[in-house]
C-alpha cells in the first residue's frame, strides 16, 4: 500500500490501483490514502471501460495524414474528416493527434532575396556619384519597389529629376 502515497504517480494510475484492490479493502479508505477524490477515481473507472470510443476517428486520422505524406496538420485534417462525414471538434482532432504522437513537418519559410546573381548586361555607369546637375530633365534617376496588397505584387518605378527632386 506504500505505492499509493499521495505524492506519488498519476491520478490514473492510482485510480487503477484502487480499482485492483477495491475488493480486499473498503474504497473510501483506499482513495483516502491515495489521495484521490472519489469522482476522480469514478471518472478514471468510466473512461477505462470504454478505450475504444474515438478508435474508428483515429484511423481515419492516421489514414489522412500518412496519405498526405504527413503534411497535414489538425486544421486539414479536421476538414478532411468533415469532407468525409465525420463531424469530430478540432480540438479532439488536435488532442487525438498528440496520442498517436502525430506532428506535422513544416517547412522552414525563406527568407525572401531579389538578388539573382548577374543576370545580363550591366548598365554603364554614366553618373559616376554625380547626383547633382545646374538644368532640369538633364538627369533622371528610378528604382523599382514592390509591394504586396491583397495577395497581388504591385510595382512602384517612380522617375525623380536630380535637378530638383521632383518626381
Amino acid at each position: 500500500m506504500e505505492c499509493l502515497g499521495a505524492g506519488r504517480g498519476t491520478p490514473k494510475q492510482k485510480a487503477q490501483v484502487v480499482q485492483e484492490l477495491r475488493q480486499k479493502y473498503p474504497l473510501k479508505a483506499l482513495l483516502q490514502l491515495a489521495g484521490l477524490p472519489r469522482s476522480t477515481f469514478y471518472y478514471y473507472l468510466h473512461q477505462s471501460q470504454n478505450p475504444a470510443k474515438y478508435q474508428m476517428v483515429k484511423e481515419q486520422i492516421v489514414i489522412i495524414f500518412n496519405e498526405n505524406k504527413k503534411r497535414y496538420g489538425y486544421r486539414r485534417i479536421t476538414k478532411e474528416l468533415h469532407n468525409n462525414n465525420i463531424c469530430v471538434n478540432h480540438k479532439m482532432v488536435r488532442k487525438l493527434m498528440k496520442q498517436l504522437g502525430l506532428v506535422c513537418q513544416v517547412r522552414a519559410k525563406r527568407k525572401y532575396s531579389s538578388y539573382k546573381g548577374e543576370v545580363g548586361e550591366v548598365a554603364p555607369n554614366l553618373l559616376e556619384r554625380h547626383f547633382k546637375t545646374n538644368e532640369p530633365n538633364r538627369k533622371w534617376v528610378t528604382d523599382v519597389t514592390e509591394f504586396k496588397v491583397n495577395d497581388q505584387k504591385l510595382y512602384l518605378s517612380p522617375i525623380i529629376d536630380l535637378f530638383n527632386g521632383e518626381v
